[in-house]
């Protein structure tokens, strides 16, 4: 299982990374301290509470039983944000502004985070944080992991089924060709339009190669290889839920050109 350096390196190098891009005014220290303090610790509180009921005497099974609950609900990718969310967005955004007063964690923008602006970081660094832990505890066989291979064929070598073929085939050429298409030389639209076209496009095209995988998979008798061998159903969800959406939503927390004078605590 991965252990506190991991986590917080994961979570910190991206967050760098990503200030990197954006630039330091848009999404800085506070962006990254926030991110990482809650894909390093954030759903680790309910191992932490049970860790902590665990010295309480063996005859309080109700400490024992707590101790549990906290561990079941806590330690979720989606109820660690649910439930604490907004409480410790509201401590996070009251931090960054006395840290920002006090002179101890720069920010480049002079403005303080926002609730809504901790919030999106704190549901990113939980789901992050399960991002390695999906993939890497329980020996290889935690029960994401093992969803996960289980949309792939493994039962002998997968017999050739034309549909795919050509319904795979079809979406990738329409996904190459549109991209060029909307990316084409000669084109009147800003970048910003075309970035959203581009993005709108490869979510169309994923929504219907999941949807192809999971009737081949879930609806057909006998079940069907999607793609040969290849767990792509599971591997698209995965990524796009672990991976492409903590950075979405860590883009969405970034500070826009006019927030400092519409949400943000101006400190100049």
């Amino acid at each position: 299982m991965p252990g506190p350096g991991a986590h917080l390196l994961y979570a910190l190098s991206g967050g760098a990374a990503l200030s990197r891009l954006a630039g330091a005014a848009r999404f800085g220290p506070h962006h990254c301290a926030v991110y990482a303090a809650n894909a390093f610790l954030g759903p680790d509180l309910g191992s932490f509470a049970e860790w902590l009921a665990s010295f309480l005497p063996s005859s309080s099974s109700a400490a024992a039983a707590v101790g549990d609950l906290a561990m079941g609900v806590v330690h979720h990718p989606f109820y660690y944000p649910l439930l604490l969310g907004f409480p410790l967005a509201c401590l996070y955004a009251w931090l960054s502004r006395r840290l920002l007063l006090a002179g101890v964690l720069d920010e480049p923008s002079r403005v303080a985070l926002s609730r809504r602006q901790c919030f999106y970081l704190i549901t990113a660094g939980s789901l992050s944080h399960f991002f390695l832990d999906h993939l890497f505890e329980e020996n290889g066989h935690s029960t994401m992991y093992t969803w996960i291979l289980s949309t792939g064929w493994w039962v002998g070598r997968a017999p050739i089924n034309s549909d795919a073929v050509v319904i795979v085939g079809l979406l990738c050429i329409c996904l190459v060709l549109g991209f060029v298409y909307i990316n084409r030389v000669k084109h009147e639209k800003s970048a910003t339009q075309k970035s959203n076209q581009s993005f709108f496009l490869i979510v169309v095209i994923a929504i219907l190669y999941c949807m192809w995988c999971a009737t081949q998979i879930y609806l057909r008798n006998p079940p069907q290889p999607a793609i040969g061998e290849e767990a792509d159903l599971g591997v698209i969800i995965f990524v796009a839920i672990y991976l492409f959406l903590p950075h979405g939503l860590c883009a969405l927390s970034m500070n826009q050109n006019d927030y400092a004078e519409l949400e943000g605590i101006q400190l100049r």
